[in-house]
């Protein structure tokens, strides 16, 4: 953007004061009413795209078997389960959760069945085990004999070695997917909690509609809570620094507003709220106030120059306007570039962020000139800070150590790549599928004790295609999902199967009356005996219906598999292809891998590839942008390498930390390399207007450029460190990565733009300028291009115009 746009849109807003008033009014108006109807995301986000090779194979055995996810677990530890009192405990709380409106059925160990051989029609029967309710100990002992005898329901219903027992409970898919899905988990959490009173047991609950639902609610409460401390945060540091209560005020103001537009700007999308868009209102405000900042130390400066208050007002918006429109155009590319991403979550919030960083930009280069133009003009005590004895001590160090250091800090810097590098090669990719899940909490405890005991509650399928329909029932068929299960008997990740396998095994048992030494896989000649003793009828076929399609082509073999990382995930499905292969030989493409577990494990490892992709494209992005700006290869060159060095450190830090590479930890070096890049824009925007005025002392270009832009800097590096900083206090392991790992990135950036860069530039001291500089995109100011203030039409009677 020129020198004669700043001046078109520095008189625009001058001149039109109450109509920038009204208009942002408006629009806030306008934005906060859509804000009201913000929605939270409790399905899981897809990570793949829909073309996908693994998500097309999930898709088409969601279609075939269903999605499932609609029911919760709960666990406990009980080795007074078979007495009569805690039985008594066990079906009260079935039956109370039965009477909550949204619950279908609820599921354990009494209310098992059992197949019996029903000779005269040659039919199995499914018994339950329970007919009537359990009367005394006698009776319950006797049942618990039986239970025991059926190994089909043992390391699903329950852990005999550990006592551990577990409650399926089946939810009504409809108000899963409403609003009153928050009011059905409370109801059956407070029958839960009733129920470890009576007991004084601890129950442990799971599944996908407990964790999402749980998880949206923890956002939901964090988005507000991160809101409030950033804007605390801020404006504890603002105060520190300009000891202005006027300036602390209306900077919120900005934010707040921007913070507005927002929340708008996700309803106006249509777009929920999720763990990522959750964090973009903080984030706002975080990056808006750097903004002011800058505005307002240019604005001291300038009334302290000349004592005009409007000359100073224009001044700010033609000087800083222009470096503080490449500075948000370059963090929004930063996070602009995830809409390239083909995770819609990502997408979700690149849009918004992007869109609504340059927001922030257009209300603070607006209403900053218009508020303060209204006010008085700043006192001596409101332009003290441009005294700071510590900040010109900071800046007077910065300046000896560039000038007079300069082997050192290259040698400083040439060390810190190397260790960076050393630290960069020992980075290793692996996620999971909590990754976000707080480890302290008890949704994260919870689904732990699940995996120590029924390894896991991760859903991981794998779906068999027979050819043809009625195939499976086939001996053959049934005896390569057999060998199959043997074979993954070995990988101590998986549960165990439940499949059309089990049921025929089950069915064994059932036709050799129940004798537990019967529960095996029959032999060829037993099939015939034992299938012709099934159930014609598909709603006779339950046991059947779960494991193997209505058309009798297709199978499914169910395990549940712990949440292992993307690592081991690989090496698993490896280690299980192989082992498909093995069994299948040339018809193995038959078998496909699949599952929840499955998914998230690819999808994790797609978003990463995303991710890096989006990193290099924000670099690319930034740095054109700097080119048109500055029209130098070597000051693009300097500004690149002093913001890749904190990118380099920060990997180096989480490869010696042990800190894995995942879509959290990867969003961090695109948003952090935007942010970065913006103190470099402003020294080299004001480097360049020196060496204009200076007549191309490189040095004394330096120099001014560390004292008028070295403050504003260490002021809003600062700011963005706690800023950033504050997400360290977040349940949620992404959320703290991301602030942390950006705090420390900005706090780096921070010495190398006041150190590293000003010390390169020194380096073409006696470079001619002609070899430096051609015309840049953007004009530097000239004072002789002030904007006539009689042509602004204010009544002020403060200033002397």
């Amino acid at each position: 953007m020129s020198l004669l746009m700043f001046r078109i849109i520095a008189r625009l807003i001058l001149k039109n004061r109450p109509v920038v008033i009204v208009i942002i009014s408006l629009i806030t108006l306008v934005m906060g009413y859509k804000a009201t109807q913000l929605k939270m995301l409790y399905e899981p986000a897809s990570l793949l795209p829909a073309d996908d090779s693994v998500q097309v194979n999930y898709d088409r055995f969601t279609k075939k078997f269903g999605a499932g996810g609609n029911a919760i677990f709960i666990g406990i530890t009980d080795n007074k389960f078979f007495t009569y009192k805690h039985y008594c405990y066990w079906r009260d709380l079935q039956h109370s959760l039965k009477t909550i409106t949204g619950v279908k059925e609820a599921f354990s160990i009494y209310d098992i069945y059992t197949l019996k051989k029903n000779t005269e029609p040659k039919k199995f029967q499914l018994t339950k085990i329970v007919q009537v309710g359990i009367e005394d100990q006698q009776q319950l002992d006797s049942i618990k004999q039986v239970i025991y005898t059926l190994p089909f329901y043992k390391g699903f219903l329950y852990n005999d070695t550990a006592s551990t027992f577990i409650m399926m409970v089946s939810l009504d898919k409809e108000i899963l997917q409403s609003a009153q899905r928050v009011t059905l988990l409370d109801s059956i959490m407070g029958t839960i909690n009733h129920y470890e009173r009576q007991t004084g047991l601890t129950a442990h609950v799971s599944g996908l509609p407990y964790i999402r639902v749980t998880m949206a609610e923890m956002v939901k409460s964090e988005m507000f809570f991160f809101i409030f401390l950033a804007i605390a945060v801020t404006a504890l540091i603002l105060y520190l620094f300009f000891r202005s209560f006027k300036v602390v005020l209306f900077s919120l103001v900005v934010v707040g507003v921007s913070v507005i537009w927002a929340m708008g700007t996700l309803a106006f999308f249509g777009y929920p709220v999720t763990i990522l868009t959750a964090v973009i209102p903080p984030l706002i405000i975080v990056i808006g106030i750097p903004n002011c900042v800058f505005l307002l130390n240019k604005y001291h400066q300038e009334y302290r120059y000349h004592g005009n208050k409007i000359k100073a007002l224009q001044r700010v918006i033609q000087k800083v306007g222009s470096a503080a429109f490449m500075t948000n155009l370059t963090t929004a590319a930063g996070f602009g570039t995830f809409v390239i991403a083909g995770t819609q979550i990502l997408r979700e919030f690149g849009l918004v962020a992007s869109v609504n960083i340059l927001g922030v930009f257009i209300v603070s280069i607006t209403l900053i000139p218009v508020i303060f133009s209204f006010l008085p003009p700043p006192t001596d005590k409101h332009l003290k800070h441009l005294e700071n004895r510590y900040m010109r001590r900071v800046t007077k160090f910065i300046v000896d150590i560039t000038f007079y250091h300069r082997k050192v800090i290259f040698g400083i810097a040439a060390f810190l790549i190397l260790v960076g590098i050393i630290g960069l090669s020992m980075v290793k990719s692996n996620g999971y599928m909590v990754d976000d899940v707080p480890h302290n909490s008890k949704v994260y405890r919870d689904l732990k004790f699940f995996e120590s005991n029924f390894s896991g509650l991760m859903p991981f399928e794998i779906l068999i295609d027979a050819q043809r329909p009625k195939g499976l029932m086939q001996y053959e068929n049934l005896k390569h999902i057999n060998e199959l299960q043997n074979k993954l008997k070995r990988y101590p990740e998986l549960s165990k199967p439940l499949s059309i396998v089990e049921a025929v095994t089950f069915a064994r048992q059932g036709y050799f009356n129940g004798q537990a030494s019967a529960y095996r896989f029959p032999i060829s000649m037993e099939v015939g005996f034992i299938m012709s003793y099934l159930p014609r009828g598909e709603s006779d076929n339950a046991i059947f219906n779960n494991f193997v399609d209505s058309s009798g082509r297709y199978a499914r073999i169910m395990y549940n598999v712990a949440d292992v990382g993307t690592q081991k995930m690989n090496v698993l499905l490896d280690s299980i292809s192989q082992n498909i292969h093995d069994v299948y030989g040339a018809k193995s493409s038959l078998v496909s891998i699949t599952g929840g577990s499955v998914v998230n494990a690819k999808g994790s490892e797609y978003l990463v590839h995303n991710l890096i992709s989006s990193l290099i494209l924000a670099v690319l992005l930034i740095v054109v942008f700097m080119a048109g700006m500055f029209r130098s290869t070597k000051m693009v060159l300097f500004a690149l390498l002093s913001n890749l060095i904190p990118l380099l450190l920060t990997a180096a830090l989480m490869g010696y930390l042990g800190i894995s590479l995942k879509p959290s930890t990867v969003l961090v070096f695109s948003i952090a390399f935007g942010i970065s890049v913006d103190n470099s824009i402003h020294f080299l925007a004001k480097y360049k207007q020196e060496m204009l005025l200076s007549g191309n002392n490189i040095g004394e270009s330096v120099r001014f450029a560390i004292r008028e832009t070295g403050v504003s800097m260490l002021y809003t590096s600062i700011i963005l460190f706690f800023g950033f900083g504050i997400f360290a206090a977040s349940s949620f392991g992404g959320t703290v990565a991301l602030g942390v790992l950006i705090s420390f990135t900005l706090l780096i950036a921070m010495f190398s733009n006041l150190i590293v860069l000003p010390t390169l530039l020194l380096t073409l001291e006696k470079i001619r300028k002609k070899q430096f500089f051609s015309d840049p995109l953007i004009s530097i100011y000239d004072e002789e291009l002030d904007i006539e203030l009689s042509e602004l039409k204010i009544k002020d009677d403060v200033d002397n115009q």
